[in-house]
């Protein structure tokens, strides 16, 4: 793993807020409480966790243009941001909830690879710091956290079985994968593709197996920032 150091309370006025850094990826994640759910669960009882993700024009080497400014998110923006919200809805009881919604906004100040992970790993943290801002105010009885969440990437780099890849060695990767874990052990999502090469059956279960360290690492670092 790159070093990993996630600083909570880092905005006003955000119920839950923290800036995650992986190595030269830096992302502020903050959490918004809202007494209303999407129209498909009202009446439900159920609560909703959703998210937005966004990089910032020099987050990147070369200035990118904002979405804002062409009129429309990019696919990649609106794949990211679905992923980021079924990884943390797949930690949480939706029943103990309540039929509140919370919102992650993830906005990648500098990126340098992986900014998907660090954006589900720091949501999770921005998400339980507005839990127990409900929990204190008592809106809920029950924690409805079931395990924290995080996510990191493998690949094969150089021949190599390699964890958290940054973006020379993600972008020049003959095989790399996104891995989203609870801590309790469950899968939540794999992405694993080759490109310019092929992966065998043992390489994928090494790769399963480097994730599980690092996303063991990355709780640990969750729990303590939330602490």
């Amino acid at each position: 793993m790159r070093e990993v150091s996630i600083e909570t309370g880092v905005t006003k006025h955000a119920e839950g807020s923290c800036m995650i850094r992986m190595g030269d990826t830096h992302v502020l994640c903050t959490a918004t409480i809202e007494d209303r759910v999407p129209p498909f669960i009202k009446g439900s009882g159920l609560g909703w966790v959703t998210a937005e993700y966004g990089m910032l024009p020099r987050s990147t080497t070369s200035r990118m243009r904002r979405e804002a400014a062409t009129g429309k998110q990019g696919g990649r923006t609106v794949e990211i941001q679905r992923l980021i919200g079924r990884s943390l809805r797949a930690g949480v009881d939706r029943v103990a909830m309540g039929e509140r919604q919370i919102t992650i906004d993830c906005d990648v100040i500098q990126a340098d690879g992986g900014t998907r992970c660090a954006s589900i790993t720091g949501g999770w943290v921005a998400l339980k710091l507005a839990v127990k801002k409900l929990i204190k105010a008592r809106e809920i009885v029950s924690d409805p956290l079931i395990s924290p969440v995080a996510a990191v990437s493998c690949g094969i780099y150089a021949g190599q079985p390699v964890l958290d890849l940054d973006y020379p060695e993600d972008s020049e990767a003959g095989v790399d994968g996104n891995f989203i874990l609870r801590g309790d052990g469950q899968m939540i999502e794999l992405q694993m593709s080759a490109e310019g090469s092929t992966f065998s059956r043992d390489q994928m279960t090494q790769l399963l197996g480097l994730a599980d360290k690092g996303v063991a690492e990355l709780i640990e670092a969750q729990l303590k920032a939330v602490a």
